[in-house]
Order: structure tokens, then sequence, then C-alpha cells
């Protein structure tokens, strides 16, 4: 990895000329530029499109800025997923100077520039509550609390100073300006970045309060980027981790892929068991976690993000779906169990009951969309179909369209199972890769044994006709 450049020397006296005699107790505050020669940034690892974006607002009068992120990784010598940028234009004027402009956001009024499918994220400089200004096309109340402190509405504009104080972590507080290709800090987030510490702006408390998911952040970053969350950062994690049952279950579900699907997943969910932050989001799984994380539960949900982790980082495509099909199949087998023996149902029909409750719960709290709780349910229900090889059964399974998704499943099991469903799943895998002859051969075998042997239908007694009666003369 590139290591950052800093002047040491450079850095020390641009502290010393930049604090305020009268705010020692906020040297943190002080501004530090990096020059073009003090850090690795090029702008041909920027964006062709977010550079379009920052030319044309500086060239209409406009500070702009790449800011967040995207600063953070090209520091780091990463390649950055976004580049979204700041800027002291309003919402409403950045519309008017790019027609494929789109602004979004209630809570959070932002400007998205679209270029096909590489979309730009444009916010305006964020002030502080205390000197709300509503904008000019909006005089509504632009900033608005809840009791816990949340915030609800935050349209409030200010300078550059303010926005950095306003973002979330130092090291994500950082701007990077195109029209001098220097670095501005003002909350020591190079030296954060340097030390690669996790920290908070700001009050900790207030800050998680304002917006829980900040927690989920500061975790993500922690395994993404392979730091420590500093610990005055770290502390109210997890008293205040209940906080997130307050969050729309819609953005939890983007968060959860974030951090379960980014590559770094079983790292991020040691790191949220440990905070108190997993068992808010699947409080399902909560209920099957041991002191030892030995319980089938535990060991499915790390198999399956190592297993995850090492398909994005071979290149590879995943589906949240299959995620989270394994991650709750053990409580849904055990639902099952408690629904038969509390039913008297027949075990699929008290699995199939099992599986809608508890979809229906886990939606609750990460609203996992309709298009993936459908391929749950199938991968779910063909594993009840498996043991149904007789007839023409087996060739029929191997036609769903979900039948791969499902074997690959029926593998995984046999890791935690038992030799069953290992015995099982090497049938399938031999079934499936056999010709013609091959595959009748192993559905024969099946049925002389028995396994899987329909039942004879029972045929109904033939009533005898009655004879009739002789009419009389």
């Amino acid at each position: 990895m590139r290591c950052i450049i800093f002047n040491r020397v450079a850095s020390f006296c641009r502290k010393v000329l930049n604090r305020d005699a009268s705010d020692l107790d906020h040297e943190e505050l002080a501004l530090q530029v990096y020059q073009r020669q003090e850090h690795g940034i090029s702008r041909k690892d920027i964006s062709e499109n977010a550079l379009k974006v920052l030319y044309r607002l500086n060239k209409a009068g406009y500070d702009a800025y790449l800011v967040g992120g995207g600063v953070r990784d090209l520091l780091l010598d990463k390649q950055p997923k976004d580049f979204d940028i700041a800027t002291n234009a309003t919402p409403e004027e950045i519309k008017q100077l790019f027609r494929n402009c789109r602004l979004i956001g209630r809570r959070f009024r932002l400007a998205h520039i679209l270029f096909g499918r590489d979309v730009i994220e444009v916010a305006t400089f964020r002030g502080h509550h205390s000197d709300a200004k509503p904008s000019i096309k909006d005089k509504k109340n632009v900033s608005a609390q809840s009791q816990e402190g949340m915030l609800l509405r935050d349209n409030v504009y200010g300078s550059i100073e303010e926005d950095a104080e306003r973002r979330d972590f130092t090291i994500n507080a950082l701007y990077y300006s195109i029209k001098d290709f220097t670095v501005a800090d003002y909350v020591n987030g190079v030296e954060d970045l340097d030390n690669r510490i996790i920290r908070l702006i700001g009050d900790p408390e207030t800050r998680y309060r304002e917006d829980p998911v900040r927690m989920l952040r500061a975790v993500r970053f922690a395994a993404k980027l392979d730091m420590t969350i500093e610990p005055t950062t770290a502390g109210p994690i997890k008293p205040l981790s209940t906080l997130l049952q307050d969050i729309p279950a819609a953005r939890l579900f983007e968060e959860s892929l974030k951090l379960l699907q980014s590559g770094n997943g079983l790292d991020t969910y040691r790191l949220l068991r440990e905070y108190n932050l997993f068992q808010q989001l699947f409080p399902l799984l909560a209920e099957h976690f041991t002191e030892d994380h030995s319980s089938q539960t535990e060991q499915m949900i790390e198999h399956i993000l190592s297993a995850t982790d090492k398909r994005i980082a071979d290149g590879k495509r995943v589906n949240p779906a299959f995620m989270f099909a394994a991650m709750l199949w053990y409580p849904l087998v055990t639902r099952a169990e408690e629904v038969a023996f509390a039913s008297g149902l027949a075990y699929y029909d008290a699995f199939m009951v099992a599986a809608n409750d508890i979809l229906d719960e886990q939606v609750k709290t990460i609203a996992i969309p309709r298009r993936f709780t459908t391929t749950i349910r199938d991968i779910w229900q063909q594993q009840t179909r498996f043991s149904r090889r007789s007839g023409k059964r087996a060739f029929k399974m191997m036609e769903h369209p979900k039948f791969r998704a499902a074997f690959d499943f029926l593998e995984m099991r046999a890791n935690f199972e038992s030799e069953d469903i290992a015995e099982l799943a090497q049938w399938w895998d031999k079934f499936q890769h056999g010709d013609r002859n091959q595959r009748s051969k192993m559905v024969q075998q099946i049925n002389e044994g028995g396994s899987g042997a329909p039942r004879r239908r029972r045929r109904r007694p033939q009533q005898r006709r009655k004879k009739p009666q002789a009419k009389s003369s």
C-alpha cells in the first residue's frame, strides 16, 4: 500500500499558525492544508464524471470539493466505490446547472447527478441546528429532532467549516480541491487516518442519538479499513445499541448489505456482536447465540459470511437471498418443529407455516424486499423435496429455476448436519453430472431400495351391480 506522505514539520507549523490563542483547547479543529506534494491524490484516480461536476460548479462560481470516503480511500491508495462532492451551492442551484440532476431525500436534501448508471452525489455544506436557516424555496422548519435526539429533518446549510464539524468521523471529513489540488483537514482526520483510528466528531452520545446508524458505520469502517475504534467513540455504542430499533427497516436493509456483503462480512459480524448491534438487526438469530459461539446457527453464520467474503474477493456475484436464507435456516428448523408439535400438522405444512413466520418477523427489523424473500422461500422449500427422488421427481427437481441455489444450500448444510444430509448431497451431485442413462439407473436403485418410493394407491372395491329383479307377469 502506498503510504500517505506527510511533512511532519510543516504539519506542526500549520497547527501553530492556524490555532487561535484563545482556543488552545480546540486545536483539533484548526485548519490544516496539505499541498499537492504532501499527499498522494492524483486527478487520474478520480472519476471522470466527478471531475466534470467539480469543474462545472467551480466555473459557475461555487466552491466544490471531493469529500468523504473518496478522499479517504485515495489517501489509503484504495479505489473508491463512490465519489461524493460537497459545495456551497443549494440543491436548487445545483439542479439549475445540471439537466441530468435529480433531487432526493426529505431528511437530507441531496442532488444526484446521473451519468448513465454512474451517480455522483452532491451535498450542500451542512450547518448547525441552532443556526437553522431555511433554503430559498423551503421556508418550512428545516431542522427537527425526536424526543430521543434523532434528526428527523436536517436541511440546514452552512460553511465548509461547519460542514466538517457536522460529518461523522474525522477520516471522512477531508476535502480535496480541484482548484489547487490541496486537501483541507479541519478535524485532524489525516492524523487519525495515519494512526488508523476511527474517531467520531463531537460528543459521541449526542451524535449517535442524532443518527443511530453511525454506530453501524463505526463498526463497518473499523472492519473494512482494519482500524481501531477510539475508546471515547466506542464507549456509548453498546449502551445505545437499542436505538437501532427506531430506524426504518428499509434503511437497515441497505445498511445490512454494506455491512455483510462488502468483502469484510465476517470481521464486521464479529464486531457487531461485540457491541450488541447484530442482535438488534437479527433478534431471531440472537435467540440462538451461545457464549462459546458453538450453536449450528452461529457456525452457519460464520460459514456463509466467510464464503461470501471469498466470492467477493474472487470477483464473483453474491445474492443477498442466499445469505439471508442460510443465516435464518436453523431458526426456521427450530420453529417448524415447535409448530408441528403444538399444532399436530404434518412436518411439511408446519415447515411452510414456520417459513412465513420467520420472514414476517425478520422484515420488521430489516425490510428484505419481496424479490429476495420469494427466492429465500424457494431455497427453503426445495430442501424438503431433495429426499423425494422416485419416479420422475428427481428429473422434475432439476428443472426448477432455483435448483442450483437450492443444491448449493444442501451442500452447505452437509457441513453442519447428519451424515444422511451429506449422502443426499453426494447423490444429487452425482445425479446432476450424470448422463440420461446414469440418472435413470440411480432413480431405479432408489425405487428398488424403497427410499422415497411413492405409496401405492389403494383401489376402491368395486361395487357389485344388483341384478335386475324379474318382472312378475
